[in-house]
């Protein structure tokens, strides 16, 4: 079995999805609730590099202290910025998957397929409905 961790956020329904998606395939992830536990400095550079993206391409803006502590400004070093993160967990985006496959920051859910193993015979949609794979474990090309 996959070894699969989630930087989960209860409160996101993105991160709740991409949950149930992780379940849904069978696995049993170990659940980092990174508000309570927020990760070190180190790690958060990892998963960035890992997931292909850069410091400022993980950070969330919405419902967040973004725009009040400055980050919009383009002349911020990655090292300041992973201080906001280290000051601020919200800041970090959410769902960071890390599989054997690879590591995600899974902003749709459904990014999670891509380093998921292969998906049983059964359909799953989102909380709000959305159909994600088609009764053959299939995914569904939605608009």
């Amino acid at each position: 079995m996959s070894a699969v961790t989630i930087y989960h956020n209860p409160k996101c329904g993105t991160s709740r999805n991409t949950l149930a998606l992780i379940r849904h395939a069978g696995i049993e992830p170990e659940i980092v609730l990174y508000l309570e536990n927020p990760p070190d400095r180190d790690t958060v550079r990892q998963l960035v590099k890992d997931a292909g993206l850069s410091v400022r391409d993980a950070l969330r803006e919405k419902g967040t202290p973004y725009q009040e502590l400055g980050l919009d400004n383009p002349e911020l070093t990655d090292e300041q910025l992973l201080d906001a993160i280290a000051a601020h967990p919200i800041l970090l985006n959410r769902p960071f998957v890390v599989a054997d496959k690879g590591t995600r920051l899974c902003r749709p859910s459904e990014v999670a397929l891509e380093i998921l193993p292969a998906m049983p015979a059964k359909a799953f949609a989102k909380e709000d409905g959305t159909p994600i794979l088609d009764a053959s474990g299939q995914q569904v090309r939605n608009g």
